[in-house]
């Protein structure tokens, strides 16, 4: 059985070895062709220099909770990588349409990747183009990658530090939109209880101008004097410290609760002006998203095309596209014949 199998395979040698001998004029022309062609077609493709930046995300959301708030976690560490979550969060970031869109301004990509300004689908081609030289990848350490290929060294360098620039741009714009409508609730928050406690203020001024100031002090006062008023027979002094006295009774309670109604409402001012302040900061300060591990230089030689590797690979494929359609010219021929 070991016989046969040697005999077929050696037979399938021999069979391959004489149709390659048979049909060597056509093959070799063909694969030479392909070869010369995808010499030349290769000096064609436009040199083209890669750029990379390496960064961590870090892990900070809000200034005033990290650096100023009393309730500060401190496992929130401000010089803290990012890990996962905030990888992905910052690559979504990077695809962002704002970010290209400040970059096909400042380097005018429709004229650099020469696109027809005329043309309808230029937003198309210029987010084609644009995808196919800026590329974003996530490292197992991580990191992110930011990677830009142009035919200028210079430009791919500064296009690659641009683009991680922009990463704080986008994301403190978004911080920014939520914390001015944040900022604006505790606004009107802090207006609201100024204005009550004013209101509170006012009645107490309405009580002070009757006469009530401390309603413990001026009690045991006026009780005094009217006891020596008594004992003395003044009648007059009585009435009126009488009087007094009546109306301090009256009153002496709603001083007393607006007293400490206007200590508490202080108090939950104080609060509402501390959460104002961290509002404010958000809107007005920010801190950097990233850590840059490596800028983006120019590059010293070119990452595309290889062009000897198109060479092989289009030869290769040349030589199998020749013996490919011999094989199926002479399947049809001998269908034929049969």
């Amino acid at each position: 059985m070991n016989s046969n199998k040697e005999n077929t395979t050696d037979l399938n040698s021999g069979y391959l070895i004489t149709f390659l001998y048979t049909w060597r004029k056509p093959i070799i022309i063909v694969t030479v062709l392909g070869a010369v062609i995808s010499i030349i077609a290769s000096l064609f493709i436009q040199n083209k220099y890669k750029s990379t930046v390496v960064l961590f995300p870090t892990v900070t959301n809000s200034v005033s909770k990290l650096l100023l708030s009393p309730y500060y976690n401190p496992g929130k560490d401000i010089l803290k990588y990012g890990e996962e979550e905030e990888a992905e969060q910052m690559l979504q970031i990077l695809d962002a349409d704002e970010i290209r869109d400040k970059i096909s301004a400042k380097y005018n990509l429709l004229k650099h990747y020469d696109i027809d300004e005329n043309a309808t689908n230029k937003k198309t081609l210029l987010k084609q183009q644009y995808e196919s030289n800026v590329t974003f990848n996530r490292t197992k350490f991580m990191s992110v990658e930011i990677n830009v290929l142009d035919h200028n060294p210079d430009t791919a360098a500064m296009i690659a530090n641009d683009v991680a620039a922009y990463i704080d741009t986008v994301k403190n714009r978004m911080k920014r939109e939520i914390a001015d409508e944040a900022l604006q609730i505790i606004q009107d928050e802090y207006n609201e209880q100024v204005s009550f406690i004013k209101e509170l203020d006012d009645s107490l001024k309405i009580m002070r101008d009757m006469g009530i100031i401390d309603v413990e002090v001026q009690t045991e006062r006026l009780t005094e004097q009217m006891a020596i008023a008594i004992l003395e027979g003044k009648k007059n002094a009585e009435q009126a410290l009488k009087n007094k006295l009546d109306t301090l009774g009256k009153y002496s309670g709603k001083f007393s609760r607006i007293q400490y109604q206007i200590e508490k409402e202080q108090d939950q001012l104080m609060l509402i002006r501390s959460r104002y302040r961290e509002a404010e900061i958000e809107v007005e300060k920010s801190l950097q998203h990233k850590f840059i591990v490596n800028k983006a230089t120019p590059a010293e030689k070119k990452s595309y095309p290889i062009r000897w590797l198109i060479v092989v690979i289009s030869t290769f494929a040349s030589f199998l596209f020749a013996i490919t359609t011999i094989l199926i010219l002479e399947s049809l021929k001998s269908a034929k014949l049969k």
